[in-house]
């Protein structure tokens, strides 16, 4: 019978912020989205304070004074790095593993003699070697080991593990699940569910008619149900799917009209985007370039522009993709409107281990002369930091159309300046 282990960290932005700041412990701690909007993550005493995900940071500014939170920008890069750190300790002491999410993680515990006992030591050792808490969920299915997740993070008595197969009434476990947090269903499908004879629960999920989950919901939804009755459908995946495009996106710190400011700022994000083409080990044949103004703003001017060019071949060389997503600025671009977001979108991918000679292509030494470049370039970025080698035309990171942080923490593992310090 399969076993599966979810691992799941928590209030995972949060705790990165505490990491490096011991006297917030106990303290409330929220974390807000781009350009500092909305709450994004809660301690656990920001949570008892009633603030909710999503909540407007301006509107609860009051609330965060008088109760004395501790507010951050986001800092995707501590995230990202302390990600790949608790990832890597699952990784040793787990056969398999199926990353899902910045924070969570599957495990294949199928066949261990004593999975709850290597669980509690997983967690310990995260703990040890990161410093960010964990729950862990066991079950036989993918679907009920984030329930069991949901539940080890919630029930103090659980000790940060919880089986679900274990469980003396299941049943009554399913009762208390709302099915709108069951993965794989979420809020639309709940309403919709609701107003099917008042389903509401898991429990109630399981009891309705296979063939009418499947013409409602799709295979997925069946499968969901097929999962919530202790029958395996999703197994681990040990590879990711292979990406179809690469988006590098943002909204603005405030808006823009200038075209030189918008330059810089695709500029920005197709070098961005040649990066993550890559790490990937991929190459693009096609730039997408778009610019947008903000579209809740009714009283402003409306504008959507996009355009896409072709590449002279598949390439991951960061001046011609810069130079093609610039190319599509020109079309996109309309005077006479303020934007609020823009991004470049990598399209056509392919391997490179795998790419096709053509005609067409540079001579072998230029090719060899330009992944030089690039190893250069990105080996430089690592090792001091993103931005610390770019083109002229990405501007210094002081321009209007960078994201307000202005409460964002150092960067203390990613960044050489911003490492913490012992007086």
């Amino acid at each position: 019978m399969p076993r599966y282990g979810l691992v799941d960290c928590n209030n995972f932005y949060a705790s990165c912020e505490r990491l490096f700041r011991p006297e917030l412990k106990g303290r409330p701690v929220v974390v807000l989205s781009n350009n500092d909007g909305c709450v994004i993550s809660r301690s656990s005493e920001a949570k008892a304070l009633d603030i909710p995900m999503g909540a407007p940071a301006y509107q609860w500014e009051h609330v965060f004074r008088k109760q004395g939170v501790a507010v951050f920008s986001s800092n995707y890069a501590l995230y990202g790095d302390l990600s790949n750190r608790v990832m890597s300790v699952l990784a040793d002491m787990a056969p398999r593993v199926e990353q899902y999410s910045i924070d969570e993680a599957f495990l294949d515990l199928s066949g261990l003699p004593d999975a709850m006992a290597l669980c509690r030591e997983m967690r310990e050792r995260v703990v040890r070697h990161t410093g960010i808490p964990v729950s862990i969920g066991l079950a036989r299915t993918k679907t009920l080991a984030k329930l069991a997740a949901h539940r080890a993070k919630r029930d103090v008595a659980c000790g940060g593990v919880f089986d679900w197969d274990a469980a003396p009434d299941q049943q009554a476990l399913l009762r208390g699940a709302a099915v709108g947090d069951v993965w794989g269903v979420g809020r639309r499908c709940a309403a919709r569910l609701a107003a099917r004879g008042g389903v509401r629960t898991a429990l109630d999920f399981t009891r309705l008619p296979g063939e009418w989950v499947r013409k409602e919901l799709t295979i997925v939804g069946l499968q969901t149900q097929m999962e919530l009755k202790g029958i395996s459908c999703l197994p681990l995946v040990d590879a990711p799917a292979a990406r179809r495009s690469v988006l590098c996106s943002r909204s603005f710190g405030e808006l823009i009209e200038e075209k030189e400011h918008l330059r810089e700022a695709v500029s920005d994000f197709a070098t961005r985007a040649a990066e993550k083409l890559r790490v990937g080990g991929l190459l693009a044949s096609a730039v997408q370039t778009f610019v947008l103004t903000p579209r809740h703003r009714t009283e402003l001017p409306q504008h959507q522009g996009q355009a896409v060019g072709t590449l002279p071949g598949p390439t991951d060389f960061t001046p011609d993709i810069v130079h093609a997503a610039l190319c599509g600025l020109d079309e996109a671009f309309a005077p006479g409107f303020a934007y609020q977001k823009a991004g470049v979108i990598l399209l056509g991918l392919s391997s490179a281990s795998g790419r096709q000679a053509s005609l067409l292509d540079l001579p072998p030494e230029e090719r060899e002369r330009r992944r030089a470049l690039m190893r250069v370039l990105d080996g430089v970025n690592r090792r001091h930091g993103r931005g610390t080698l770019r083109l002229a035309s990405a501007a210094a990171p002081d321009r209007p159309w960078h994201m307000r942080q202005r409460r964002r923490s150092p960067r203390y593992t990613t960044c050489w300046d911003e490492l913490p310090r012992i007086g």
